[in-house]
């Protein structure tokens, strides 16, 4: 072999070095991921939100007033620099009052939506998976709890959880707000159960419980995270409405909900009582669903803002 030749062999197992072992395929969720981290609203959605929650948590810290302490010789009055949202009509600051009203929502919310999706999870993939009398027994379950909107289910069961804790409320949102999600994870599942992977898995004697939870949810797990994040959006407008029709949380407990119904009869004459309230709503709402937007356009570039 001349020098010429050797260099030149020198040259191409320098160059293999250089490239190295061929790259694993992208995944589902790392693909999802890298799309919606260049989507301006995904991040203006999650600083929004970041913001909130710390503002709900710690702003109270910071605040001279509580919730419930009265300031006699300021009842009634618009926002002040002693008072910054004001007070109500027996001096409670209203600021302190939202920040804990705000507390409460966003609690309620972020257990419910995902509780929620969990259960969502569960049910749909073992119907999907299991298929047979299983699947039509909980189909046809899923189908009944469909027929009656769950709103009404919640004001039926309100005598029950009215007279104990808001968590009793929380539970109760999330077991009637899961069955629509349930129809797609089993709409999903029983497209993955004849994958390669999952028969091979089921080949190998691996359990119903560990398939299900090692190969068909992770592969499900963008939705899951679409339909936990606007579960959040969901549970927190429940609780609200629920709240302002007295059906949610209960008093002594505050809550957007209720701050809304105290404010609503004297929106005309102190705007402050439900302005304040209901503009923190929404830009809650608001910063959650421009996250489950860029959500669901990473997972899907067909549809909304993706769709040409």
């Amino acid at each position: 072999m001349t020098t010429t030749q050797e260099e030149a062999v020198e040259r191409s197992l320098h160059s293999d070095l250089a490239v190295g072992p061929a790259r694993r395929p992208m995944s589902r969720n790392r693909l999802v991921w890298l799309r919606v981290s260049g989507m301006p609203r995904f991040w203006v959605g999650a600083s929004v939100i970041a913001f909130v929650i710390l503002w709900a948590f710690i702003g109270p810290a910071l605040y001279a007033w509580s919730p419930t302490t009265r300031d006699p010789l300021n009842m009634n009055m618009g926002p002040t620099l002693l008072h910054w949202f004001g007070t109500n009509a027996i001096g409670q600051d209203l600021y302190a009052q939202t920040l804990s009203g705000l507390q409460k929502s966003l609690v309620i919310g972020l257990i419910a939506g995902p509780a929620a999706t969990l259960i969502a999870a569960v049910v749909g993939s073992t119907a999907g998976y299991l298929s047979g009398w299983v699947d039509n027994v909980i189909g046809w379950f899923v189908h009944l709890l469909l027929v009656i909107p769950s709103f009404f289910i919640l004001v039926l069961l309100s005598p029950i959880y009215k007279g104990l804790s808001w968590v009793a409320l929380t539970i109760f949102l999330a077991i009637f707000s899961w069955m629509i999600m349930a129809q797609v994870v089993r709409s999903q599942t029983r497209s993955l159960r004849n994958r390669d992977f999952v028969r091979a898995a089921r080949y190998m004697g691996m359990p119903t419980g560990q398939i299900l939870r090692r190969h068909i949810i992770p592969n499900i797990a963008s939705l899951l995270i679409i339909d936990a994040t606007l579960g959040v959006v969901s549970a927190i407008m429940a609780e609200t409405s629920l709240s302002y029709f007295g059906f949610g949380v209960q008093k002594p407990d505050v809550s957007l909900g209720t701050l809304l119904a105290d404010g609503t009869s004297a929106a005309l004459t102190r705007p402050w009582l439900f302005v304040f309230p209901a503009l923190v709503l929404i830009i809650l709402l608001f910063a959650i669903s421009l996250i489950g937007d860029a959500l669901r356009d990473a997972i899907d570039p067909t549809s909304g803002a993706n769709r040409g």
